[in-house]
């Protein structure tokens, strides 16, 4: 089969011929039909993900979407032809999804939504499942809740708007002047971080009494303002970048809580692989309810121009998720 591997962090991707994997026991083979590219992908490739733990020579690629070619022992929820979409390799030592067949374990896939297309469900799967675990797992956020997602414009940050949104909140969302309008399309509030202080927002929102639920998708000093725009006592601010080094005084002035996201672990580790199929089914539900839809690139790229790809997005010239094309 054709597929793209990086033989060595920080050197050009390579399209070649390799051997066709076979499904083993709790796996699915899945013809890949798309691969969404994330600014994770990127990194890995650079060398400058030591937390993705990546073995070289690799296939990339963390989400997919396509059909089930066959199944293996002990696998009895899928079925040859059945459409599935997942956050399935490209860290660790599984393999990605920027080839043509991928052998998965069968607990890190769903049913692709009937509503979405190949290109737009492979967009998902980063994204939704580090929206979910933020917003439902960690902050448990619910109807009538006041919430701020940071970066609501990308890639996590509209998914997570959408979310919020879906589960009854008033929804608030930080960008740049230029991405103002995506937001406010997305149902939230648009706030422009480059002209409105944190204490002004606070108070313009929430008369000054703090966001409920803050969810921060772009960390350093956007994780310090979290910290100072969460409501006293019952507030919780989560990162999915939480990496630097924080004073937390303002957050414990606050008697307010605070929550990690790290996306990966499940991979890595082989532990609770299950609960992201159920966030997959969940995405799946909310898809298909006509909730949750990813906004693309309308850029195609195929196996062939990866490397091109992959440069939309640190350019950060991509209008959206950019999807490779694979079959």
């Amino acid at each position: 089969m054709r597929a793209v591997i990086l033989q060595e962090f920080g050197t050009p991707l390579i399209l070649t011929e390799i051997d066709k994997p076979a499904a083993e026991p709790g796996q699915v083979l899945v013809k890949v039909k798309a691969s969404g590219v994330n600014p994770l992908d990127t990194k890995i490739r650079a060398g400058k993900a030591a937390h993705a733990e990546r073995t070289l020579p690799a296939v990339l690629g963390l989400d997919l979407a396509g059909v089930v070619e066959e199944v293996g022992a002990g696998v009895s929820d899928f079925a040859p032809g059945d459409e599935v979409y997942g956050m399935t390799g490209g860290v660790g030592d599984l393999q990605g999804s920027l080839a043509e067949y991928a052998a998965v374990d069968a607990r890190l896939l769903a049913r692709k939504p009937t509503a979405l297309a190949m290109r737009e469900a492979a967009a998902l799967p980063l994204v939704a499942i580090t929206a979910w675990e933020g917003l439902v797992d960690r902050a448990q956020v619910q109807a009538g809740q006041k919430v701020l997602i940071h970066g609501g414009a990308g890639g996590i940050g509209h998914v997570a708007v959408q979310i919020a949104r879906a589960r009854g909140a008033e929804v608030f969302a930080t960008a740049s002047p230029s991405r103002l309008e995506a937001v406010a399309r997305l149902g939230a509030t648009p706030i422009d971080h480059t002209t409105t202080a944190v204490d002004e927002y606070v108070a313009r929102h929430t008369g000054g009494e703090g966001f409920d639920v803050i969810f921060d998708t772009v960390g350093g000093a956007v994780l310090d303002a979290s910290f100072a725009a969460v409501r006293t006592y019952t507030g919780h601010v989560v990162s999915a970048l939480g990496w630097g080094t924080h004073s937390i005084a303002p957050l414990s002035f606050r008697g307010a809580t605070y929550s990690g996201v790290f996306t990966l672990l499940p991979m890595l580790t082989g532990r609770g692989r299950e609960h992201h199929s159920q966030i997959m089914r969940e995405a799946a539900a909310l898809a298909d309810a006509g909730a949750l839809k990813p906004r693309l690139d309308p850029r195609r790229f195929t196996l062939a121009d990866v490397a091109d790809a992959h440069t939309a997005v640190e350019s950060g010239s991509a209008q959206g998720k950019i999807v490779i094309d694979v079959n």
